[in-house]
Formats: C-alpha cells, structure tokens, sequence
C-alpha cells in the first residue's frame, strides 16, 4: 500500500505528504493563476489512488477534467519530463472513479438534507438571522420536537412558523414573546433563499454519506465532486453545505484515533466564504470540529488565495501546507505575505518571504510533517502535474460518467413523506370543520304559525357529508414511522454537531 503521496519535487528530493499525517488538516493557497487548482487536483487523484474517497467542490467548472485520463496537454507533458516522473513514482495518465453532485439538481446528482438535520444554528446562519429571529427559530424547533411533527423540507418550517406565530400567546410562558414581525421577518428571508435555488438542497432522499465514502473494484476511493459554478453565486448556500457536510461527519463516524491512511479527505474552496460574518459562536464549533474530527480518521484542506482568510485558530490546525505565489501590490498583499511567511518552519537556506512573491506557475513552498508529527523545515518544490485531464469536460462526457454511478437513480426522484405541513394543514382542516354553521335545530310544528293557518315546516339543514382525503395526525404518524423504519433503525437521532451543541431537542430525519 502506498504510504505516501508526491507531492513535487526539490532538486531530486521528493516532496511527500504521509498518509499516516493525511489526516492532520492541510491548506492550498495562492493568488489566482498560480497553480493552486492543479495542485488540488493533484493531491485529491493521488489520495483516490491510495483508497480513500475524497470530496472537492468544483467552483469554476474546470474540475471535472479529474474524470478523464489526461495525455493531451503538453505543459503537463513538459513537467513530467523535467520531473523524470515514471509510474513508478506515483505518476500515470488515468481518469478516476467521480461521483458528481448538485444542490441545484442540474449537472450532478441531487444533493439534499432535512431541515432537522441542517438544525437551528446553520439554519440561523443561512438565513442571515438576528439573535431575536434566532430564537423564533430555536423555539420552531423546540415546538417540533416536543410535538414529534417531522421538519424536513421549508413548506414543513413555513407551516410551524405560522404555527408559531398563531399560538404565540400560548408560548409565551415557556419560551417568551414572539412577535409576529420577528416570524414576518424569517419568511421574508426564505422566499429569497427559495430564489437562489435553496429549496432543492431541502427534503428527501437525504443524502447517506456512506455514498460518498465508496471505492472502486480497483481499490481506489470515488472522487466526490460538487458542481459549484453556479452555487457559488449563492456563498451562503455554498457555505452553510460545506459546515452541514464537516458537522455531519463528525457526529456520524467513529473514533479510530491515528490510521495508516484517512477515511475521507475534503477539499473546501473558497474557504474564506466558510467563515465570513460567521458569529463567534459559529465559528468556535467550526475550530472545535476542525480540532476533533482528525480522529475519526477525515482530512480538511482549505483551499484559497489568502492565508489570512482563515481564522488563527483554524490555522494553527493545518499541519500540510502548499503555499502558492502571493502578489503584494498594496500593504494589505504585504502583510499577508508575511504572515503567510511567518506560519512556516524557517529553513535558513530559504528567504522564505522574499520567495513568495517571485514563485512561478507551478512551484510552491511545501512544508508537511513528519513521521513524528513535527513540520519538515519550508522547501521550494516543483508541484508534480496529474494524471487526470486539466478543464472542464463535454456534457456527454459528464452524462457517461453520472449513468455508471454508484448511486445512479438513488437520489433522482424526491419523496414527499408525511411531516409537520401535512399535518398542521390537517389540523386547520379540522378545525375549520367545526366552525361551520350549525345545524337549525327541529321546531314545534305550529312555531311560527299566526292563527291556525298552515304551512310547510322549515327544512332542516343536512351536515356535511364532506370527507377529507388527508390522513388523521395519528395515522399520519403511523404511515410516517412505516415509511422511515427501514431506513431509521440504528440510526441515532439527535441533531447535527452545529445544532446539538447549542441548539438542544432530538433530530428529526
């Protein structure tokens, strides 16, 4: 088993990341045009190759390339002769087993989470809520769990929220007030996430990330590529994924401590939008989750153009680092290029910070760890190419690709189970049924009658013979539990990390 992936060269000497320290985070950052994107695409072909599935989002579109065997484009060419690089050493033009996926449902296979599972926090943070709308939101789901009502796609987290606001003075004593502004305010904000296509990521089938953790007959982990090109345009969705992905990772996979090679490595691009006017409370979960979850065996690599993008914190837990070159045209690039210098073991043969501004297409400075977890001194390295295709690819090709999927079929088709608008949609039902006009009650046969005369006695009202053709709450439970009991036993239910930690109440898939 390959225990370690090229990473370039320096001199002769190779540059290498150890499986055994894979899982010890890393960052890929650069200006654009440096070389950056072909260094991801590097690292996550060669982790593929060594079995572990990895995960990556494509935001420019050219990232789908990793699907075909390369050969056609002579700067790689080029490289792998200057290299010298053989199969031997870690190089061959292969395609490699991909899965695409896309929130949007267009060019991938749909990707979608429950409210539930997403949780109160994320939710908060997707919407851009205040702290007064937060806690409206805190309080939907709270009313949902107490209720056992299933919150799984945004016309179930509409209808409680009306629900909410219609018995609010009946809330008030165990919550506090909710304002009917406060509810106005959050519907407001869902008909604009509706608008960028957030309503696809929402429903069911759910996404099982056990299928995105898969490996081909051959032995090497499924490529699981994001279709973001248009999702980026949406950088709270994007986002808000990319942190509902991390969280639900680590609540679901076990300890294992330190393996010979990670479970799943993630690529996150773009890593500024993860933590942009993210709130301190968010942002302590994101360092906590990116501190904890090396020991269930996953490796996060941030990859953007400014170090300084990334929390202090969050960066202290990078071990692997692939430093791009950084422009320092105005004091801001130059105190990124020192901070960036700053954050390397110093080699005393390496003016570390004058050589960030001066590295070529391609080259980066590399410093990975040790065997004994330590940071090898910064090097000057020539990043090898991949063996995959460099750009985007056809339709076709993408169509071939998704019709011998894994999970081809598996998510096309939503399902739209019993949950909390059904059942409150019932409940109204009913409750309007009992405030129709009640019957004219029988009367004496000479009411009315002035001084004997006759006349036809006043018809009485028939009752409604209208049925509804919905379920009762209680069936409507039973059907619910049928529906989801091969897929719910085992599974635990309580809310993703970045609701449980703070949001409280059980998970509702």
């Amino acid at each position: 088993m390959t225990t370690s992936i090229l990473v370039g060269q320096q001199g002769d000497q190779a540059v290498s990341i150890l499986a055994g320290m894979a899982n010890r985070h890393g960052l890929v950052a650069g200006a654009t045009g440096t070389g950056k994107t072909v260094t991801l695409q590097r690292l996550a072909e060669q982790f593929s190759r060594m079995g572990v599935p990895v995960f990556l989002a494509d935001i420019k579109g050219d990232l789908a390339g990793i699907s075909q065997a390369g050969g056609d484009n002579p700067r790689v060419a080029q490289r792998v002769a200057e290299m010298g690089l053989e199969a031997g050493d870690g190089f061959a033009y292969a395609a490699n087993p991909v899965m695409f996926w896309d929130i949007l449902a267009e060019r991938g296979h749909p990707v979608r989470a429950t409210v539930s599972e997403l949780g109160p926090m994320l939710l908060s943070r997707l919407l851009n809520l205040n702290e007064v709308q937060e806690g409206v939101i805190n309080i939907v789901f709270q009313v949902a769990d107490e209720n056992g009502w299933l919150l799984l796609d945004l016309k179930d987290l509409r209808a409680l929220l009306a629900h909410v606001a219609d018995t609010a003075d009946s809330l008030q004593t165990r919550y506090g007030n909710v304002s009917k502004a406060s509810v106005g305010a959050i519907l407001r904000r869902l008909l604009a996430l509706e608008q960028q296509g957030a309503e696809q990521l929402f429903g069911e089938p759910a996404l099982a990330l056990e299928d995105m953790m898969q490996t081909d007959v051959q032995g090497r982990g499924y490529i699981n590529v994001l279709v973001a090109d248009k999702l980026i345009h949406a950088p709270a969705l994007y986002s808000t994924f990319l942190l509902w992905l991390l969280s639900e990772l680590f609540e679901e996979l076990p300890e294992v401590g330190d393996p010979a090679k990670p479970r799943m490595v993630l690529f996150f691009d773009e890593a500024h939008l993860m933590f942009d006017d993210a709130p301190k409370v968010l942002l302590d979960n994101i360092e906590k989750v990116v501190r904890l979850i090396r020991s269930k065996g996953v490796g996060v690599y941030f990859v953007t153009q400014n170090p300084l993008d990334v929390p202090e914190s969050v960066l202290g837990q990078l071990g692997n680092r692939v430093q791009h070159a950084l422009r320092a045209y105005t004091p801001k690039d130059q105190k990124a290029v020192r901070v960036a210098a700053e954050t390397f073991r110093q080699n005393p043969d390496l003016d570390t910070e004058a050589v960030i501004t001066a590295l070529g297409v391609g080259e980066a400075l590399i410093s990975t760890l040790d065997d004994q977890g330590i940071p090898s001194r910064v090097q000057r390295v020539f990043v090898a190419p991949p063996g995959s295709r460099l750009g985007p690819i056809s339709e076709a090709e993408r169509a071939a690709v998704m019709a011998q999927s894994l999970v081809n079929g598996v998510y096309d088709a939503p399902v739209d189970r019993v949950s909390a608008y059904e059942i409150l949609e019932e409940r109204g039902r009913k409750a309007a049924s009992a405030t129709e006009a009640p019957e004219i009650p029988d009367l004496p046969d000479d009411f009315g009658r002035g001084g004997g005369g006759s006349s036809a006695p006043s018809p009485r009202r028939q009752p409604s013979t209208r049925t509804s053709s919905r379920q009762s709450p209680i069936e409507a439970f039973a059907t619910s539990a049928m529906r989801s009991l091969g897929t719910q036993i085992g599974r635990q239910l309580v809310r993703g990390i970045m609701g449980s930690l703070l949001g409280g109440g059980s998970r509702r898939r």
